[in-house]
């Protein structure tokens, strides 16, 4: 419901009331239920929903049993990287207040990158267990010198901007230096560097999964004074706020959700700057309520772009991180268009 001021010459303020809400909430819950579903239904030989259904019920014949169940971890990765990739893009906007803030901006990619490969090529990792532990800690350590940096002399947005665009360059130069003068590090590192589900078993999930969980939590309990700093850091200080305080744990929280995605899955690019944007269309400015969408359908687009991948080039098939540049391009212009509009 649009309403003007009581004065009358106010600018139009869009309220958002409950209902809308809840018929959001259950369209996301929705549209989730049917990405999970798609997601164990096609793969390079698709199965029918009923025999997903008896699979899960305990039934069902052997191979399609094997066929559905190789899908679970692929799935379970998507719910968890959607999940961390959609709230951390929502922290960055919110803590830069830059509206094309999204995790990249911290250097967890580069780090995550970098860590692989010098541990390929140095210490000679290999195998899908050891790549998520060096990039989850590639990733943690690249985003805690990313704060410390930008931090050092006074905090800002733009301090933290350039702090992760000069460490990105830094380790984007290492890791290029590297993986060209060596083969079999090119080869690990050009399968991972794109992302993808595939491949990938519950191990993965599970070594990232504390990580997430920390980030998610710390996430919720920040909304409010995040909704506070959106009114100026002055205003936030007046009601107790801490602004130092929001903006270091925020950053935590985004650092440890973006590294927890990219050990996980590799680095996918647009979920984390897409999603905000589209859950503000639904759900306006608050904080809490955009972490909540956020957590619904950063999942959901990720979910949706790898069945895409799967189908589109059947029986090959697609890595989903090529597949969210050309899903979340489309979405991020509908999502400014509508916030112009509403402007």
């Amino acid at each position: 419901m649009t309403t003007l001021s009581r004065t009358g010459r106010g600018p139009a303020v869009v309220r958002r009331g409950p209902a809308r809400h809840f018929a959001a909430a259950a369209l996301c819950l929705v549209l989730l239920a049917l990405a999970v579903l798609a997601s164990v239904m096609f793969g390079s030989k698709p199965t029918s929903a009923a025999d997903v259904l008896r699979v899960v019920t305990g039934d069902g014949e052997g191979y399609v049993r094997t066929v559905v169940e190789s899908r679970y971890p692929r799935t379970a990765l998507g719910l968890l990287a959607g999940l961390c990739l959609g709230v951390a893009g929502t922290l960055m906007q919110g803590i830069t207040r830059n509206p094309l803030a999204e995790p990249g901006l911290l250097g967890i990619n580069a780090g995550a990158s970098a860590a692989i490969v010098a541990a390929t090529a140095f210490l000679g990792a290999s195998g899908q267990q050891e790549t998520v532990w060096w990039a989850l800690a590639g990733a943690l350590a690249t985003g805690v010198v990313v704060h410390l940096v930008g931090t050092a002399g006074g905090s800002g947005p733009v301090r933290l901007v350039l702090a992760g665009a000069v460490l990105s360059a830094v380790l984007a130069a290492f890791i290029q230096a590297v993986a060209l003068s060596r083969p079999q590090v090119f080869d690990t590192y050009r399968y991972w560097v794109v992302g993808s589900l595939g491949g990938r078993g519950f191990d993965a999930f599970w070594a990232v999964l504390p990580f997430a969980a920390v980030g998610l939590v710390l996430a919720v309990l920040l909304a409010p004074g995040l909704n506070a700093m959106a009114m100026g850091d002055d205003k936030a200080a007046s009601l107790g706020i801490s602004p130092a305080r929001v903006k270091g744990a925020g950053l935590l929280a985004a650092t440890l959700l973006s590294a927890a995605a990219t050990a996980a899955v590799g680095p996918i690019a647009f979920v984390g700057l897409a999603v905000p944007h589209l859950v503000r269309v639904l759900v306006g400015a608050d904080f809490r309520l955009q972490i909540l969408f956020t957590s619904l359908a950063g999942p959901t687009l990720l979910l949706f772009a790898d069945v895409i991948g799967r189908v589109l080039l059947r029986p090959q098939e697609l890595m989903v991180g090529v597949v969210t540049a050309f899903v979340g391009a489309p979405a991020l212009l509908f999502a400014v268009r509508r916030m112009r509009g509403a402007a």
